[in-house]
């Protein structure tokens, strides 16, 4: 009935591989023993129904054993020594917590809700308080979970190992919310790897700090039903989708130049956004993360919303109040790769786990991180339960899948020879192409009315067309030749634009082979790029005017928008990640024209069926004027498919006037100019057409009518039939 010495030699030198089977109350025989590993005290009682057993110390380092005559299934334990004494619940007497179902799922890789039973939660176990701990290290030799509440000591807690799994937990009673805490694991070949952050965690320090920290997010509180409820009805190509891209830690800074909570970033960017008209915002990732320079794509913790401004109740606060206020919430999420900082997944439990053994598969030469091992089971279970984890603890009204072509390939950035076919002999990574299509099967059965939008740079067929039809099963792409060829043709002098009038009409060669946004992202402000205003050449009034006339050109064309944050108002320099913007910029009449203007398009997307309604689908669109180079002249129709007024678009990128230009039309009687960029109110020039035009019977471009209209310089201008 008593321990062995080299048992005893084992627990104390934090070595043994089952302390469950050896600590705790345990029936022996005829009778019961109750062990228990105390480091510091020097003498232990047992207190139970009303008595006190002293427990003798068979080791002065802290080991004590009793045995009784009958069972002790529930105790408590006083440790003493010279300076104290102290009572507590011993965490080897509770039973564990997860279940053969849990084992199983996790290996098939099928476990829905694994956030639910991975990492630290709160909970009562037996009529007592505590938090459950559980991670999967399926390598290691022995994992306990460590913090100040045990001095930072491997050998108080260690945990039960589930060996169909390979997932260790512990009930650690009198821990909760607020707890900060590591995991201390000794790989298979003995060694003691550096302490790490949980993998599951709800919370962590803010940096430099690496500790998880102890919160729940289950049920934080709510006021979006309404909200969800019609969210699930909506259909979202047919909506309008205009997204104000933000890095948090930089849109604004508090007055002594540090970060705002949650809850003031929610005061001011909701009410701005709202103001401005955008229907969506999309963050960049808000996931924890240590090294700010990274803007949060490299990150360790995928459950938790990062500690720079605050906890996760916050960012709940932050959703929930962007839903009272009529705006979604994308979250840009990062499953492509993770960083090798020693307290993240890298060589988790003493080897690769989380990433690919091979280093052609699981090391990125260019980002130098490490790639998720897609074809292990339990890694794609993780990576899509963190997936569904914010879509469904903090109502998240899609994702944005960071780097997907780097996923997607085997030869991603490699040369010959640093990557091996797949099991058909070809590039594709065949793997993180299943991960992908689950996630996304996933994310649209589970919460109808979300979307998923991938970052994709290449051709690969069918990224938004459904997993049934042989696609990916994204709801949209981020359309990034649109970007790039027209970002370089606003960049060219005016009188260099007649000989590249295709990069604005390429991209209507393919703009209907996918769900597209239309993305002036953050990369494209960045790393000498400069900003949207500051890439076009020209003084102060002619950047400012082909500034509107790009923007009203891009909420014209088919897909749906996205601007990254500044580049409403013409941000000139480009982005900062470690200072707020440039607010003062809106005291110039130019950049508050501009901002005007954005808020205008907005308004006009969003209310215009024909602006939005078929953003997805070629008989949304019809070229009118395609071809006058010379001019530098692009217009078009677009429409609604339900009937609703067309509207025509007209766009002049130089920044000479052309007046009596005829246009041909569909419908004979008035059509309303609705937009002109070259209004005196945005800064312009003010010419235009007294805010109409009459179409008459001549027909042009193939149509039955025609107008003949004044185009102002360096302008884009909506019209919209009104039948009658």
């Amino acid at each position: 009935m008593t321990a062995s010495a080299a048992d005893i030699a084992a627990l104390l030198a934090a070595r043994h591989g089952d302390p469950f089977a050896l600590l705790g109350p345990h029936a022996s025989g005829t009778g019961w023993v109750v062990r228990a590993l105390v480091p510091g005290a020097t003498s232990l009682t047992l207190l139970h129904a009303a008595a006190a057993t002293p427990m003798p110390c068979r080791d002065p380092a802290g080991f004590f054993e009793v045995t009784l005559p009958t069972p002790c299934p529930a105790y408590r334990l006083r440790a003493a020594n010279a300076d104290a004494i102290w009572d507590f619940e011993d965490p080897f007497r509770f039973p564990p917590v997860l279940g053969a179902i849990d084992d199983h799922l996790l290996v098939e890789g099928t476990h829905r809700a694994l956030y639910e039973r991975l990492g630290a939660h709160p909970m009562t176990l037996e009529g007592v308080d505590g938090t459950h701990f559980a991670v999967w290290a399926p390598q290691a030799r022995r994992v306990s979970v460590v913090g100040a509440f045990n001095a930072w000591d491997g050998r108080r807690h260690p945990m039960r190992k589930r060996v169909d799994s390979g997932v260790w937990e512990i009930f650690a009673p009198g821990l909760g919310p607020g707890c900060v805490y590591k995991y201390e694991i000794v790989g298979a070949d003995g060694t003691v790897q550096p302490l790490k952050a949980d993998p599951f965690g709800s919370a962590a320090e803010i940096r430099p700090s690496t500790a998880s920290v102890v919160a729940s997010t289950a049920n934080l509180p709510w006021s979006d039903a309404a909200y969800l409820q019609a969210r699930a009805q909506a259909d979202p190509r047919r909506r309008p989708m205009a997204t104000y891209e933000v890095h948090l830690g930089s849109w604004r800074r508090d007055d002594a130049g540090g970060f705002l909570t949650y809850d003031a970033i929610a005061d001011h960017l909701i009410p701005y956004v709202a103001d401005l008209g955008f229907t969506h915002i999309e963050l960049l990732p808000i996931t924890e993360h240590p090294l700010d320079d990274s803007w949060g794509y490299q990150p360790v913790g995928l459950f938790a919303p990062t500690a720079r401004f605050g906890d996760p109740a916050g960012f709940a606060r932050l959703v929930d109040r962007a839903h009272a206020a009529g705006i979604a919430i994308i979250l840009d999420w990062v499953p492509a790769h993770f960083p090798t900082d020693a307290h993240g997944l890298r060589h988790f439990d003493g080897a690769p786990l989380y990433e690919d053994a091979d280093p052609n598969r699981g090391f990125h030469p260019d980002w130098q991180t490490a790639i998720f091992d897609f074809g292990r089971a339990e890694v794609a279970n993780i990576l899509a339960a963190s997936a569904l984890y914010w879509l469904d603890r903090f109502h998240i009204d899609g994702l944005r899948v960071d780097a997907v072509a780097s996923m997607l390939y085997l030869d991603y950035s490699r040369s010959p020879g640093q990557w091996s076919p797949n099991v058909l002999g070809g590039r594709e990574n065949l793997e993180a192409v299943a991960f992908l299509k689950r996630v996304n099967q996933f994310a649209y059965a589970e919460h109808p009315g979300t979307v998923t939008i991938a970052e994709e740079s290449t051709s690969w067929p069918g990224v938004s067309a459904s997993v049934d039809a042989g696609g990916l099963g994204f709801g949209f792409k981020w359309n990034m030749g649109w970007m790039h060829d027209t970002l370089a043709y606003i960049g060219r002098d005016p009188a260099h634009r007649r000989w590249h009038h295709d990069q604005m009409t390429f991209g209507l060669l393919y703009g209907f082979s996918e769900n597209f946004v239309l993305p002036l992202s953050h990369d494209e402000v960045v790393h000498g790029k400069r900003s949207v205003l500051g890439r076009i050449p020209g003084d102060a009034w002619q950047r400012a005017a082909t500034g509107r006339a790009y923007y009203a050109f891009m909420w014209a064309h088919p897909g749906k928008k996205l601007l990254f944050m500044g580049q409403e108002f013409g941000q000139l320099r480009e982005w900062n990640f470690n200072a707020g913007l440039d607010w003062h910029l809106l005291e110039d009449p130019l950049h508050r024209g501009l901002h005007a203007c954005v808020r205008d398009l907005n308004r006009l997307y969003c209310t215009t069926p024909a602006l939005h309604a078929r953003d997805c689908e070629p008989e949304g669109f019809q070229w009118v004027v395609v071809d006058d180079a010379a001019q530098s002249v692009f217009a078009w129709l677009r429409h609604s498919g339900d009937g609703t007024a067309p509207v025509l678009v007209v766009c002049n990128f130089t920044p000479v006037p052309r007046p009596a230009y005829r246009i041909g039309v569909p419908h004979t009687g008035i059509w309303r100019e609705i937009l002109n960029t070259d209004a005196a109110d945005y800064g312009g020039s003010n010419l235009g057409n007294f805010g109409a035009t009459t179409a008459t019977p001549i027909p042009a471009h193939g149509q039955p009518a025609s107008v003949t209209i004044l185009v102002p310089p360096l302008a884009t201008m909506y019209f919209q039939h009104e039948p009658g």
